[in-house]
């Protein structure tokens, strides 16, 4: 055995690790979210994103749920980047996460009757932390769909072409579901929703993918 043999060990150890972070994550932030959603009076899936858990009695477990998972996501990217040799992705990926924990920090602001006493309808106005929360949401999934295209670039230069073409058309629908409601706002919570399926059952299935090569 060589000299470096065990610390190569080590380092693929390590990057397994953080692959099944990448496995699990998505899993973990949408079982706590939906949990979230079934017991919290007032919160309605086809009115409100799982962002505004955050606020009322118990939004607390959102907040640490948003935490967490962006720092579950930080950890698949170095991974990811590790294995595809692809620095891109990596801070693209990251960068999503920290999103992820900016939001947690700054909460949205209570909306159309959640928690319960907020009048219906959107608020005419936003606070600070509501607005930080909207643009860290923005970078961070504008980040993730980018994050898609650098892997499926490293993808098609290693021969992938088929997780190459998902990641790309994963990029797409990102893009799509989470901006898409700007031109339409009539599907902004359906189109939120989409991007955030799409985006995890992505970093799932990649993650899950690099696994097998790491």
């Amino acid at each position: 055995m060589s000299s470096n043999e065990p610390e190569r060990h080590r380092s693929t150890s390590t990057t397994q690790w953080l692959l099944r972070c990448g496995v699990v994550v998505g899993a973990l932030y949408l079982a706590a979210g939906l949990i979230q959603g079934f017991v919290r009076d007032g919160f309605d899936f086809r009115r409100h994103a799982l962002s505004h858990l955050a606020n009322g009695p118990g939004g607390w477990v959102q907040t640490v749920n948003l935490g967490v998972s962006g720092l579950l996501s930080i950890g698949a990217a170095f991974a990811i980047a590790r294995v595809l040799r692809s620095r891109a992705a990596g801070w693209l990926l990251g960068c999503f996460g920290a999103g992820m924990i900016i939001a947690a920090m700054f909460p949205a602001d209570p909306v159309d009757g959640f928690p319960p006493g907020t009048p219906l309808g959107v608020p005419t106005t936003m606070s600070t932390s509501g607005l930080i929360h909207f643009a860290a949401g923005g970078i961070g999934f504008l980040t993730l769909a980018a994050a898609c295209f650098a892997v499926a670039r490293a993808m098609s230069r290693q021969d992938q072409s088929s997780m190459a073409r998902l990641s790309f058309v994963c990029g797409c629908a990102i893009l799509i579901g989470f901006f898409g409601p700007v031109a339409i706002p009539a599907i902004s919570i359906a189109g939120i929703w989409f991007a955030v399926v799409v985006g995890w059952v992505w970093l799932a299935v990649t993650s899950a993918h690099l696994m097998r090569r790491a």
